[in-house]
C-alpha cells in the first residue's frame, strides 16, 4: 500500500468513508486493546470482535470476545473478510498473521487517524502506525511491522517485516531497522545506523553505531547486553 501525502482533508476523506467491511481483532491482551483504539478512532472498519488464544474476558473495550483460534474458520464463512494479529511480540505476531492469511483473511494496513504520514511513505501489508507516530517521507514500513505510539520514524528510515518501534523511539533519517527487531520505548537511533534481524535496543538506549543481527544493546551510548 502507499499512502499518500495526507493532508488533514485527506485523513477525513479516508476515515470518513462508510464502514463497509469487518475485521477481526486476534488478541486480548494490552496490544488488541491499541489495535481496537485504533479501529475505533478511524471508523474504516467494522469490528467483528477479538478472538484470543486463551480467552479470559467477555469483551475488550466493548467488543465481544468470540472464543479461540477454532472460531476462524467460522468466521470467514459468516463473511468477516479481514483480520489483524494484535500481538506486541514480533515472532509471535508473524506466526498469528500466516495462521490469519491461511484461513483465508486479508491483512489490512492499519493507522491511526492521528498519525502524521509524510510524501511518498509505502507501508506494507499489516502494519500498524499507532496515535501520533510521525512517519517522514519516502520512509518505508515493511509487512506486520508496528510503529507504535508517539514514534517518529524519518525520512528515508526503512523498518523491515515485524519490526517494532516502541512508543516515543526516535529514528533518525536514513536508520534502518532490521526483520524482527525490537526498538525500545524512548530509544534513539543517529542518522543512517542500522540495527540487524531481530536485534533488541533496551529502552532508553543511544544508538550511534550498527547493531549486528540478534544482538541485545542498551545503555548511552549502545553497549552489548548479557
Amino acid at each position: 500500500m502507499v499512502v499518500p501525502a495526507w493532508a488533514a482533508p485527506g485523513i477525513a476523506s479516508y476515515y470518513g468513508r462508510m464502514a463497509t467491511e469487518s475485521i477481526l481483532v486476534l488478541g486480548a491482551g494490552g496490544h488488541g486493546k491499541a489495535v481496537l483504539d485504533l479501529l475505533m478512532a478511524g471508523r474504516a472498519w467494522r469490528i467483528a470482535g477479538v478472538v484470543d488464544a486463551v480467552p479470559r474476558l467477555a469483551s475488550v473495550l466493548g467488543h465481544p470476545v468470540l472464543g479461540d483460534e477454532t472460531r476462524l474458520a467460522a468466521l470467514r464463512q459468516a463473511g468477516v473478510t479481514a483480520a489483524h494479529p494484535a500481538i506486541g511480540a514480533n515472532a509471535a505476531r508473524l506466526a498469528a498473521a500466516a495462521r490469519l492469511a491461511a484461513a483465508g483473511f486479508a491483512l489490512p494496513t492499519l493507522i491511526h487517524p492521528a498519525a502524521v504520514i509524510g510524501a511518498a511513505v509505502v507501508v506494507e501489508e499489516g502494519a500498524v502506525v499507532m496515535a501520533r507516530a510521525v512517519i517522514g517521507p519516502e520512509a518505508r514500513i515493511g509487512r506486520l511491522a508496528l510503529v507504535n505510539s508517539g514514534a517518529i520514524v524519518e525520512h528515508d528510515c526503512v523498518l523491515e517485516d515485524a519490526a517494532h518501534v516502541g512508543p516515543g523511539a526516535v529514528l533518525a533519517g536514513g536508520a534502518r531497522v532490521g526483520a524482527g527487531a525490537l526498538i525500545g520505548a524512548g530509544a534513539v537511533l543517529a542518522p543512517g545506523v542500522s540495527v540487524g534481524a531481530g536485534a533488541v535496543v533496551a529502552a532508553g538506549t543511544a544508538v550511534v553505531a550498527d547493531v549486528p543481527s540478534g544482538a541485545r544493546v542498551g545503555g548511552v551510548p549502545a553497549r552489548p547486553l548479557g
